[in-house]
């Protein structure tokens, strides 16, 4: 199955970004499982797919010029 990639870099650094901060809370600041919640940005940002955006037909990344 060949996934296209729908996030466009700087959507994805900014997911990364957001995932490690969450995930951060787990061990510091308030220290609640709700950080956890961070690995679906993550997760979405290293694999620059998301599934939400498919749904929704919606494409951050820089479209690829077919030749022919």
């Amino acid at each position: 199955m060949n996934i296209v990639k729908n996030e466009g870099a700087i959507d994805r650094t900014m997911r990364i970004v957001a995932g490690l901060v969450l995930i951060a809370l787990v061990f510091v600041g308030p220290q609640t499982a709700w950080g956890w919640l961070g690995l679906i940005p993550l997760i979405t940002g290293l694999a620059g797919w998301c599934p939400a955006y498919m749904i929704f037909g919606i494409k951050t990344c820089k479209t690829e010029a077919k030749e022919g």
